[in-house]
């Protein structure tokens, strides 16, 4: 407890925070002695380095296998399909939280959102609560677009996890979301870009952090 006190500077204070520290340090010490090697260690290259690289080289791959999904389809683009499937699967919200759900910038995600209306794969009427907002709901037409791709998105997405076993598909939904719940908030308070790196390391990352960056 004391040294959780002493050096916590990313968990929360409570139970829950405590043993996630607990469980990370476990990890970390398990495996010191199994550090992986990568291209340009020896040269002195970051961890950080090689793993924003492999997170692009990822997405790039998994769009490569989406294209194929959706070749010969009605669908123009990737983020088309998202947009239907978390409206299929979440209900009715409005442009702007789909959008956010979505993790995209406000003018890319309306150009989305009008080209499925102009496809008739979603409706658009007018809030209850807020008059200056239109509640989005995916439409039958829309439905029937989805379930003709479902076989071949679901092809592409086991393609995609590879070769990993399920024990290491566990432990990198864990390790993603991590990563997820430290950046969407941040990603959610629409920053400035000339201001973002600043605000973000001074404010979500630790001192010893920003010495190793």
């Amino acid at each position: 407890m004391e040294k959780f006190e002493m050096e916590n500077k990313n968990y929360t204070t409570d139970i829950s925070g405590f043993k996630h520290w607990i469980y990370d340090e476990m990890r970390l010490q398990e495996n010191s002695v199994h550090e992986p090697d990568w291209e340009g260690k020896e040269n002195g290259r970051s961890p950080e380095s090689v793993i924003n690289t492999l997170i692009v080289h990822m997405n790039r791959y998994a769009k490569t296998y989406s294209k194929s999904a959706m070749h010969n389809s009605e669908f123009s683009t990737q983020e088309e399909f998202i947009y239907l499937i978390n409206l299929n699967a979440f209900g009715s919200m409005t442009k702007m939280e789909l959008i956010k759900k979505n993790i995209q910038d406000k003018p890319t995600g309306m150009q989305i959102i009008n080209r499925l209306i102009a496809q008739g794969w979603i409706i658009q009427k007018d809030s209850e609560t807020d008059k200056r907002s239109k509640i989005i709901t995916i439409s039958p037409s829309g439905i029937n677009a989805l379930d003709k791709q479902m076989d071949k998105i679901r092809q592409a997405t086991k393609i995609v996890t590879g070769n990993l076993d399920h024990v290491e598909k566990m432990e990198l939904i864990r390790l993603l979301n991590k990563l997820d719940h430290f950046h969407k908030p941040i990603f959610l308070r629409n920053i400035e870009n000339s201001e973002l790196l600043d605000s973000v390391t001074r404010t979500y990352l630790s001192d010893k952090q920003v010495k190793d960056a």
